[in-house]
């Protein structure tokens, strides 16, 4: 099955082997109809350095049980951290529940894309296109 996810550097999607790849590329993220920016894309990943938010102690890291991996460099799925990404503001704790969206980065803080668990089974992820 083939998907595409665009972030901050915007990424796309295919699957390899079961397994779907990050690949680097310009854009958007749309998030079940929610269209994030690239600024906003930025924004939530900036808002996320140095701190903690909520009770969930956003960032944290991305647990991958979904089983992306990353041809990207500084992308791969054991350094990824996740961040809510909201619409029109940003992530601060309050309320608790930070919503269905997320970005992922890496450790250095560039953007490797957007996941969502709208759709998603359980508490899991889909991608973003």
């Amino acid at each position: 099955m083939q998907f595409k996810l665009i972030a901050l550097l915007t990424l796309a999607v295919a699957s390899v082997n079961g397994a779907a790849v990050f690949k680097r590329f310009s854009g958007t993220c749309d998030c079940a109809g929610t269209i994030y920016s690239n600024a906003a894309i930025s924004q939530a990943v900036q808002q996320s350095r140095g701190r903690t938010f909520g009770r969930r102690k956003y960032p944290h890291r991305f647990n991958n049980r979904e089983n992306l991996s990353s041809s990207v460099a500084g992308c791969t799925a054991g350094t990824l951290e996740e961040f809510p990404i909201l619409s029109g503001k940003l992530f601060n704790g309050s309320p608790d529940y930070p919503g269905p969206d997320r970005v992922i980065f890496s450790s250095s803080a560039a953007s490797c894309g957007c996941i969502t668990h709208s759709g998603a089974s359980g508490n899991g992820f889909n991608l973003c296109t």
